[in-house]
């Protein structure tokens, strides 16, 4: 089904106006009592369906082939687990004058979230990058953020994030163990999930949404939002801009520093400034329990952020204009005028103001 065409010129992505209807909802609606254990419950169901799904559709074959580009997926990896995280523990020094300690907690909980894997190749196909690099670097990034996410979180949140023993089965139980019973099921359930690729993500849209729910209805009971005010959401908003800003110059100049090439650097700059959404709003609930809520609102803020500047940039960096590498300007010879393919490939291009030999003849 397609879109209306006012939806499609709308700047807001269709899932974050999704995303904000159900905080919305939780606000007004929010579980309580009985109801709550119900969403709590959904939630959690919902949460090892996403992860096994998210198992079950990675090739194994793929990332084994992709592995033979080691470098780019190492360089990916070191600013998404790196990078990032090390900019996560500089924002500490904005406490308490910028942001309140839960912001920054989840802000730091944004920094330690793997990679995107859709919006990172769509981009990088756009910016006519290495689409294959891409694939095998956001879904290198996912599956290793599934254990490193949660070890990072234990080592850099410590009582914040209110990770615990309790918390580390957890993760294990609702988002590792999902994941690796869909590999072993790949196989059996891999033709099936191909054919309903389309019914499936919604199935994941409505997973993460039901997740986000109860995070929130748990929230709006504890009254967690009343300690934010819109001042510190409008610093937050600034923060999370200079993050990014940050990290798109360190994967382009850095990608550009160890010599890759434009393609590869193209994939680099897309795969590793962005974070998942959908890899961090389960993750957050298990580990933050009733402050989730005020955990994922700066991944749900930078989400947003990063579709529309790099959709910006995916774009210029298409048309040449700007791009990790500027594209070297076609010279005058002959066969650099000619394109790659075409009924002319292979052809001298005619000099203008000359005539073929046999027409001067004729004169």
């Amino acid at each position: 089904m397609r879109r209306p065409a006012f939806l499609s010129r709308l700047p807001v992505d269709p899932f974050i106006a999704a995303l904000l209807g159900t905080v919305a909802l939780a606000a007004l609606l929010p579980a309580r009592g009985p109801a709550a254990g119900v969403a709590d419950g959904a939630s959690t169901g919902a949460v090892a369906l996403l992860f096994f799904l998210y198992g079950a559709r990675l090739s194994t074959r793929e990332a084994m082939d992709g592995m033979r580009h080691w470098r780019l997926h190492l360089t990916v990896l070191a600013a998404t687990f790196v990078l990032f995280p090390l900019l996560g523990l500089a924002s500490r020094g904005l406490v308490p004058y910028v942001l309140t300690p839960e912001l920054q907690a989840g802000l730091l909980f944004l920094c330690l979230v793997p990679s995107t894997i859709q919006s990172s190749i769509a981009f990088t196909s756009l910016a006519r990058g290495n689409v294959a690099a891409a694939v095998c670097a956001g879904s290198f990034s996912s599956v290793v953020g599934i254990v490193l996410t949660p070890l990072l979180a234990a080592l850099l949140l410590g009582g914040s994030g209110g990770f615990s023993p309790h918390s580390l089965a957890s993760i294990v139980g609702r988002l590792l163990l999902p994941f690796l019973a869909g590999q072993l099921l790949r196989r059996r359930v891999g033709g099936f999930l191909t054919r309903h690729g389309k019914a499936l993500g919604h199935a994941d849209r409505g997973s993460i949404l039901l997740v986000v729910y109860a995070a929130f209805s748990e929230g709006m009971v504890r009254g967690i939002w009343h300690q934010v005010t819109p001042l510190r959401l409008l610093a937050l908003v600034g923060v999370e801009a200079v993050l990014l800003a940050v990290m798109l110059t360190l994967t382009g100049y850095g990608s550009r520093w160890l010599g890759f090439g434009r393609e590869d650097r193209t994939a680099i700059v897309f795969c590793g400034s962005k974070k998942s959404l959908a890899a961090g709003l389960p993750m957050a609930g298990v580990l933050f329990g009733a402050h989730a809520s005020l955990a994922v609102l700066p991944l749900m803020l930078f989400h947003q952020m990063q579709l529309m500047v790099c959709a910006v940039l995916a774009k210029r960096y298409g048309a040449g204009d700007d791009g990790p590498e500027p594209r070297r300007v076609l010279s005058h010879h002959p066969r650099e005028v000619m394109g790659r393919s075409g009924p002319l490939a292979g052809r001298k291009a005619k000099q203008p103001g000359k005539r073929p030999a046999e027409a001067r003849h004729r004169t």
